[in-house]
């Protein structure tokens, strides 16, 4: 008599690890980002769920600790690994707090399932950056016939490029000295992979072009959620047109609404805010260019805020409560996305949050957002360091509304195409149960 066939995978729970140190983690923010989205998918599927992160938040500069009850209320649980911490994001503080995270993750993962406290897992997945920790992930995969999936998040060290000093001819050759070591050991945690995600389709393109053809690969976007935010106004021959069971719209503001939100930091465009300000100005053009985050960039944005007169003003708000920066998307019409191509970003995650609320999308970045903004008619481009771009683009939106109303209709279709969590982290976790054999 034949065996049975074996169980499909996805049919039976798998154990899965997710190492990253860099995500807010329950209880530090709403909504959730990448990891705990798809932590919350895998263990909504039956799944158990391990997060390794680290004690120091990423994005506040803060000792973190992980609340009670999170596997009563998420459904997977969160195990923190002690590290120092780092006030810069660029410093040698912050490269050996990734040290700390990989060694300090490595032994307790060890020592945790040989003392048999915790099962083997059947994926590992580990973000890169940073390297410390996927290395450690790819040898405890091995050693316990896991499989090890890595997941690009970053141009990583390619990034740090525009960080050395000096004219572009001795970059060149300055660079292969300062990083070639970690572009080895990039290289060999794609030889250790046995999948490979990442955040957008230039990462993988980028660190995949010399992989096998037959190495699993998978692209998610960070994503957002357009149910956070009201439906952009719907116009139909210019005449604005109700959603079933609303009332009739207000008309257009006088005043154009946008909107800079994330880290203030030298990656950022920032120096056209002000610029821009003081041209729209000086044309007569009613706006308001908010700014929402904190870095070390927000004095002189202050500043310059302080000291900008006329029809155009610059807010800077700071650092907002996710309710705050919800409500202030929701009221604005433009989203800005102000960041200097030299950062190797392709897709933040404030022009994923721009389209979730349905804001017409200005960009700084060529290749795949401006692709992506193009296909869907979604906003227009402007030219990093050009104040008087970014004040035409901007401008341009003040004047045509019938044109602003299409691109805001146009951002929302970007978002439920490629950034809606709701869609694209289930298949997200459809291909990990593929993969996991």
């Amino acid at each position: 008599m034949p065996s049975p066939a074996p169980e499909p995978l996805a049919s039976r729970p798998l154990s899965v690890w997710l190492v990253n140190p860099f995500d807010d983690i329950p209880g530090e923010g709403l909504p959730p980002l990448r990891y705990w989205t798809l932590a919350r998918v895998l263990a909504a599927r039956g799944h158990d769920v391990i997060w390794w992160t680290a004690t120091w938040s990423h994005r506040r500069k803060a000792i973190r600790s992980a609340p009670l009850g999170i596997r009563e209320d998420e459904g997977f649980a969160v195990r923190l690994v002690a590290v120092r911490p780092y006030e810069k994001n660029v410093s040698l503080a912050r490269l050996g707090s990734h040290r700390d995270f990989g060694r300090t993750f490595e032994r307790l993962a060890n020592e945790s399932i040989s003392s048999g406290q915790l099962e083997r897992p059947d994926i590992i997945l580990a973000s890169l950056p940073p390297l410390d920790s996927p290395e450690a992930a790819a040898r405890l995969a091995r050693k316990v016939d896991a499989t090890f999936v890595l997941d690009v998040q970053d141009l990583w060290p390619e990034t740090f490029d525009r960080l050395i000093p000096g004219p572009a001819f001795l970059k060149r050759f300055i660079a292969p000295l300062l990083l070639g070591g970690m572009q080895k050991r990039r290289k060999a945690l794609l030889g250790a992979a046995d999948a490979v995600s990442a955040a957008t389709r230039t990462y993988a393109n980028a660190v995949l072009q010399d992989a096998p053809a037959e190495l699993p690969r998978h692209v998610c976007y960070v994503g957002a959620y357009p149910q956070e935010f009201p439906a952009p106004p719907r116009h139909v021959n210019h005449v604005p047109v109700p959603d079933a069971g609303e009332a009739e719209p207000a008309p257009e503001a006088a005043v154009l609404e946008c909107v800079y939100a994330g880290t203030l930091e030298a990656g950022q465009d920032l120096d056209v805010l002000a610029g821009a300000g003081r041209q729209l100005s000086a044309a007569g053009v009613q706006a308001t260019i908010h700014v929402a985050g904190s870095g070390t960039g927000e004095a002189a944005l202050r500043r310059a805020a302080a000291s900008l007169v006329g029809s155009c003003r610059l807010v800077v708000h700071g650092l907002l409560q996710r309710p705050a920066y919800v409500s202030l998307l929701s009221r604005c019409h433009v989203g800005l996305v102000c960041v200097k191509p030299d950062s190797l970003v392709a897709v933040p995650n404030k022009a994923c949050d721009y389209a979730a609320a349905g804001l017409a999308i200005v960009n700084s970045l060529p290749g795949e957002l401006q692709g992506l903004i193009d296909e869907h008619a979604a906003g227009v481009a402007y030219t990093a360091g050009d104040a008087s771009s970014l004040a035409r683009a901007i401008g341009g939106f003040a004047a045509d509304r019938s044109r602003l109303t299409a691109c805001r209709q146009g951002a929302r279709r970007l978002a439920a195409a490629e950034f809606d969590r709701e869609r694209t982290y289930p298949k997200f976790a459809d291909w990990l149960e593929t993969v996991s054999g």
